[in-house]
C-alpha cells in the first residue's frame, strides 16, 4: 500500500505530497548546481589555453572586467599538483618546496603592488581611447575581441623584447629568470615593477581598443603564459609552429649562449619567426636554466631588487653622461665602445651546474609551508577588502606580507638573523590583532591567529637564543652578480 493510499484524509495527503515535491524540487537544484558548477570548473581551465568564448568574455565597460588572473589562482595550484603527479609517474625528480614557494612569493609581491597601485598603470591608455582615438571600433562585435586578442599578443612581443634588451627594463624582468628551475610555479614569479615597465608599447593599441578589450586580453595573455612553464610537455606537433609552447618557452629561459635573447612571443610564436628570433630547442644540450651569472638566494626581496642595484652601481661607474645612459637604456651585455647589445665573444658560456640548494629538517619546511599559506589567506582577504581601506592601511598590509614573504626566504637561506626577524614577525601579527578591530572577520579565526602566532613567536625565541637548533645542510652557497 503506497502513502497516499494510506491517507485518512486530503490535508494529510496534501502534507505527504508537499514533502515528495520539496524532495524533488531540492534534487533538482543540487543536480542543476553540480552542473553549474562543472561547467564554471571547465570554462576555468579553458581560460588558461585561452580557449575561451568571444560573447562570454566581450565586456563594455573596463569596470565589468573580472580579474580573471587573480580568481585563477586556484587553476595554477591544481595545475602544479598535476605536474608533480606526472613527473613522480615519469619517475623525475619533484619541484623543490623552496623555490617554489620562492617563485610562487613572487606572485603574491606582484599582485601586491597592483593592490597599491590599483591599475593606475593603465590610466593612460584609458586616457589616450578616451581623447584620441582614431575610430569607434563597435565593443559588441566578434572582430573587436579578435583584433584586440592580435594586437596584445603583438605588443607583448615587443614589450618581451625590450625587458631582455633594455638594461633597466631587465633589472625587472631578471626576477622571472632567477630560478634554476622550470616548473609552473615559475610561471608566476615576477617583478613587482613588471606591469609599470612595458605598459608605454600597449599605447598604440588605445587609438582603436576599447581598454575593456585590452584588459581581457592582457588578463588571458598572462593566463596563457602560465602552463607553458613546464618540462612535462615535449612537444606539441604542428601547433609548434604558430603557438608558444612549452618547447619553445624551454628555450627562452636557458642560460645557454644558443638560448640567450631568442623566443619572446607570448601566445604566438609567429612573432618571433617574422622578426627572426626563434630558437628551436637542441636535443642534444641540456638547457641550463637561471641567470648567466646566477644569485643563489630565496630572499625575494634580495632578488626584486639587487640587479637594480648593479644597474646604479654601472651608472655611476661610467663616465660621461653619453656612457651613463647607456649604461641603464642598453643592453645588459653592454660596455664602453660595445654595440647596443654587445657582441658575441662578450657572451659566457654556461655548462651545468649546481643548483643552489639548503637541506631543512621536515618539520621546518612543514612550518614555512603553513605560514607561507596563512600569507596567501591574508593576501586573499586583504584582495576582498582594499577598495573600502584607505591607502595608507592597504600600504601597511602589503608591508607586512612582503616583509613575511622575505623572511620566509630568509628561512629557508637560513640566514642568521632570520630567526631573530621571525619572532617580530610574529609579535606584530599579535599585535595588530589585539589593538585593531576586524568587525568582518569570525572571532574565532582571529582568536585562532593569535594564539598561532604567539606560539610561532615563542618557538622562535628559543631558537634564537639556542635553546633549540635547526639542522640544515647547504649544498652550495656561491655568490655571483649577474
Amino acid at each position: 500500500m503506497s502513502l497516499l493510499e494510506n491517507c485518512t484524509n486530503s490535508s494529510e495527503c496534501d502534507v505527504v505530497t508537499s514533502v515528495f515535491v520539496r524532495l524533488s524540487d531540492e534534487k533538482n537544484i543540487k543536480n542543476v548546481w553540480e552542473t553549474e558548477a562543472l561547467i564554471d570548473f571547465v570554462k576555468g581551465v579553458g581560460r588558461m589555453f585561452y580557449i575561451v568564448s568571444p560573447a562570454e568574455t566581450t565586456f563594455s565597460n573596463a569596470k565589468d572586467v573580472p580579474n580573471f588572473f587573480r580568481n585563477a589562482w586556484p587553476y595554477f595550484l591544481l595545475f602544479m599538483i598535476v605536474e608533480n603527479i606526472l613527473l613522480w609517474i615519469e619517475k623525475k625528480p619533484l619541484v623543490r618546496l623552496n623555490d617554489s614557494i620562492t617563485s610562487l612569493s613572487h606572485g603574491l609581491i606582484k599582485e601586491c603592488g597592483r593592490l597599491l597601485f590599483r591599475s593606475s598603470e593603465s590610466y593612460l591608455y584609458f586616457y589616450i581611447y578616451e581623447h584620441f582615438r582614431i575610430c569607434d571600433l563597435p565593443w559588441d562585435m566578434p572582430i573587436t575581441w579578435y583584433l584586440a586578442a592580435i594586437g596584445v599578443d603583438f605588443c607583448y612581443y615587443w614589450v618581451h623584447r625590450a625587458c631582455h634588451e633594455v638594461h633597466i627594463l631587465w633589472a625587472q624582468h631578471q626576477v622571472h629568470h632567477s630560478s634554476e628551475d622550470y616548473n609552473l610555479a615559475v610561471g608566476l614569479r615576477q617583478s613587482v615593477l613588471q606591469g609599470w615597465c612595458g605598459f608605454a608599447f600597449y599605447l598604440p593599441l588605445a587609438l582603436i581598443i576599447p581598454p575593456s578589450h585590452f584588459i581581457t586580453h592582457q588578463h588571458f595573455n598572462l593566463l596563457f603564459q602560465f602552463w607553458i612553464h613546464t618540462e612535462t610537455v615535449s612537444t606539441l606537433g604542428p601547433l609548434e609552429w604558430i603557438f608558444n609552447t612549452p618547447n619553445h618557452h624551454r628555450v627562452h629561459h636557458g642560460s645557454n649562449i644558443y638560448c640567450l635573447d631568442t623566443n619572446y612571443g607570448g601566445v604566438l610564436i609567429i612573432w618571433d619567426r617574422i622578426f627572426g628570433t626563434f630558437a628551436k630547442e637542441k636535443e642534444d644540450e641540456e638547457i641550463i636554466y637561471g641567470l648567466v651569472y646566477n644569485q643563489p638566494s630565496f630572499n625575494v626581496l634580495h632578488l626584486q631588487t639587487f640587479y637594480t642595484h648593479y644597474v646604479i652601481t654601472k651608472f655611476n661607474a661610467m663616465k660621461s653622461w653619453r656612457e651613463k645612459l647607456a649604461a641603464i637604456f642598453y643592453g645588459p651585455s653592454w660596455q664602453p665602445g660595445r654595440p647596443r647589445l654587445g657582441t658575441e665573444e662578450d657572451k659566457v658560456k654556461v655548462t651545468k651546474r649546481t643548483k643552489y640548494d639548503v637541506q631543512l629538517s621536515l618539520w621546518c619546511n612543514l612550518y614555512l609551508m603553513v605560514h607561507f599559506s596563512v600569507m596567501v589567506y591574508g593576501f586573499h582577504q586583504l584582495a576582498l577588502r582594499y577598495m573600502a581601506l584607505s591607502p595608507i592601511s592597504v600600504l601597511a598590509f602589503v608591508i607586512y606580507i612582503i616583509a613575511s614573504l622575505t623572511n620566509i626566504g630568509m628561512l629557508f637561506d637560513k640566514h642568521k638573523f632570520a630567526p631573530v626577524f621571525e619572532v617580530l614577525r610574529c609579535m606584530i601579527l599579535v599585535t595588530v590583532v589585539q589593538r585593531m578591530s576586524f568587525p568582518d572577520i569570525d572571532s574565532s579565526t582571529l582568536l585562532l591567529a593569535e594564539v598561532f602566532f604567539l606560539l610561532s613567536g615563542i618557538f622562535w625565541f628559543l631558537q634564537s637564543i639556542s635553546i633549540l637548533e635547526i639542522s640544515s645542510t647547504l649544498k652550495t652557497t656561491s655568490r655571483k652578480r649577474d
